[in-house]
């Protein structure tokens, strides 16, 4: 017998929030006051927390300082299908893999900025307004995934989730503009598309669109967006002509989107090839190849027998299959698997977002529940709604992108973000429905006590709270001391004034620990040797054969690659971790305070954090 819930199931739709509306308007219109609302309370506590702690106006993430310069680059008339960024790594530079769909946003506001700014706050005024129009997209998203679980209470708390998870995280923060926080909009964008009731052909091709963009900007999403594809395929063909309508729209609206962009981005110099860490000949031809044939098999079978659309579906999927063993097959690897021993061993695995589970229950295992309990929860939420047959299709959906999300997290820790986020969507209705009980029975104190629990439960900061206080206590009693943050210690060798002696030097080529690199790119003119990106491998190898080299044979890394300047900075973690691996070597010496004869130390900076010096002829 089917439990069909009258807040929660498809057929009490009325309930959900879903016909609250006239039938011609969208299903967003009652989300734009409170949305509105939601956005405005963020910029003000946004406004207040940042510039009462100012620092600068660009995020603390590498990634952060090096999509400013490809933005400067762009509007310093560098072309626009010109991704290399020539001032990193070896002579001729080093070819990026990020896409223009970000930096050209971020551009426009530059120069919009800059008819009333000067340039400085223009590009300041940028970087502050940017991460929160990101914002609008998730909230909108997730909000309107609570109001179809849980009408317009769900609607109302997966608003306030959203809005704890995004002032909570620094994704969103001014001066976050890389491309992760539009990647978790286009996700947030595909659940909400995906679960409306109805299965409208619009909501299809939005996600479409959705899914192509997220693959131009980052193949970071391309698990997500398999699982999405999935399960649109496993939808129809389950349903079949129900479905054929939104199936179609999903699959043409892909495979158009992702043309675009392809023709929009890559230069045809590089249409041949291919490319795994960006869009490429291999990622667009694969997923038109696979949008086209499931296409076809929805155009062909949609009104025919459950076994000739499997038949059919199986062939759409053998033709992908065929496609990526014939163009692309090195893609179905892990794009960092070609990375030297040496970097994975001196740089990946330092890496804190590239950590597995293990790594943090290792490391730090008072992180652990902020970044992967509540998605445990939700998951476990939406297995028992599914066993309650109470709105299978949503919760379905949501389960499978839960899963793929909390299963990339479990390799790399940077993938609980989207299981976070997305975990908003249930666990805003079990608020929702916990809340209803709480109030129908306001003297059953443990009704409250169960609504209470459950909508602090929801929330990743709380878990991440209690870890850290946990993490205090711990070290407490056991005597320990909480030593400071290695980024507060980087922070002194990276800011503009750490940077002003170099500033003033020649231009040149500069050898420094990977960490520094992107921040002397953005204050100084010269080319740097080392940044933390997988594409500069010959630059970073130069650099730390160099630091871990005696003096005598560093010597001949740096002049072999040009290097006119050396900047140390005795504080930078990939410092301690090669003086650790070569207590002989080059930076463990220059720690010491040995400098060797060949190079000559910059009056005025040997007593500061950054200690600069010249390479001699």
């Amino acid at each position: 017998m089917t439990n069909t819930s009258p807040v929660t199931g498809e057929a009490g739709i009325a309930a959900a929030g879903m016909v609250d509306r006239p039938r011609h308007l969208s299903p967003l219109a009652p989300l734009h006051l409170p949305v509105l609302v939601t956005f405005l309370v963020l910029v003000i506590a946004t406004s207040v927390m940042h510039f009462a702690t100012y620092v600068d106006y660009i995020g603390a993430d590498n990634d952060d300082v090096m999509r400013l310069m490809e933005v400067r680059d762009l509007l310093g008339g560098q072309g626009w299908f010109d991704l290399n960024q020539y001032r990193l790594g070896l002579e001729g530079g080093t070819l990026m893999h990020w896409s223009r769909l970000i930096d050209l946003p971020i551009a426009n506001l530059i120069m919009l900025f800059s008819l009333f700014m000067s340039p400085g706050m223009a590009e300041a005024s940028a970087l502050f307004v940017w991460p929160l129009l990101t914002t609008l997209p998730v909230f909108y998203a997730v909000a309107l995934g609570g109001g179809i679980l849980a009408g317009v209470p769900g609607r109302m708390i997966a608003l306030t989730l959203a809005f704890l998870f995004v002032f909570g995280g620094n994704r969103f923060q001014p001066g976050a503009i890389d491309h992760h926080n539009v990647q978790l909009g286009l996700v947030s964008i595909i659940a909400a598309c995906l679960i409306l009731p109805g299965r409208p052909p619009v909501a299809h091709a939005i996600a479409g669109l959705a899914a192509a963009l997220a693959i131009a900007i980052g193949v970071e999403t391309t698990p997500h967006i398999i699982v999405a594809c999935l399960i649109v395929a496993v939808q129809w063909l389950w349903l079949g002509k129900d479905m054929k309508a939104s199936a179609s729209a999903f699959a043409l609206t892909m495979a158009a989107a992702l043309t675009a962009v392809f023709f929009l981005t890559v230069p045809p110099a590089r249409y041949s090839q291919v490319a795994c860490d960006a869009l490429s000949t291999g990622f667009y031809a694969l997923g038109v190849v696979g949008a086209g044939s499931f296409y076809l098999a929805v155009a062909a079978t949609s009104h025919r027998e459950f076994t000739s659309r499997l038949t059919t579906l199986g062939l759409a999927g053998a033709a992908t299959l065929g496609a990526t063993l014939l163009i692309a097959p090195q893609c179905l690897a892990n794009p960092l698997s070609t990375l030297d021993p040496l970097l994975v061993s001196m740089w990946l695995n330092s890496v804190s977002e590239a950590q597995s589970i293990a790594a943090q229950i290792s490391q730090e295992p008072w992180t652990v529940a902020g970044f992967y309990l509540v998605p445990v929860l939700a998951m476990g939420l939406c297995a028992r709604r599914i066993y309650q047959r109470r709105n299978i299709h949503a919760y379905g959906v949501l389960l499978a992108l839960l899963a793929v999300s909390w299963a990339i997290a479990l390799v790399q820790v940077r993938g609980a973000v989207f299981s976070n986020m997305l975990s908003a969507i249930p666990m805003a209705a079990l608020v929702a429905e916990t809340r209803a009980r709480a109030n129908a029975d306001q003297k059953n104190l443990r009704k409250g006590l169960v609504f209470a629990g459950s909508a602090l439960a929801a929330v990743p900061f709380i878990w991440a709270l209690s870890g850290v206080l946990l993490s205090m206590g711990v070290n407490k009693v056991s005597g320990e001391e909480v030593g400071s943050l290695p980024m507060q210690e980087e922070m002194t060798c990276t800011d503009a004034q750490a940077m002003q002696a170099l500033a003033l030097e020649p231009a040149g080529v500069v050898a420094s620990p990977s960490n520094i690199g992107a921040h002397i790119l953005r204050f100084t003119p010269h080319r740097v040797l080392a940044a933390p990106y997988h594409r500069n491998q010959g630059g970073m190898l130069t650099e730390l054969h160099a630091a871990m080299a005696s003096p005598k044979d560093a010597v001949k890394f740096l002049r072999g690659a040009g290097v006119t300047l050396v900047a140390f900075c005795g504080t930078d973690p990939q410092v301690g971790s090669v003086t650790k691996v070569a207590p002989d070597g080059f930076y463990a010496q220059l720690g010491k305070g040995r400098v060797p004869s060949w190079l000559e130390p910059i009056a005025g900076t040997q007593d500061k954090p950054l200690q600069l010096f010249r390479v001699k002829p």
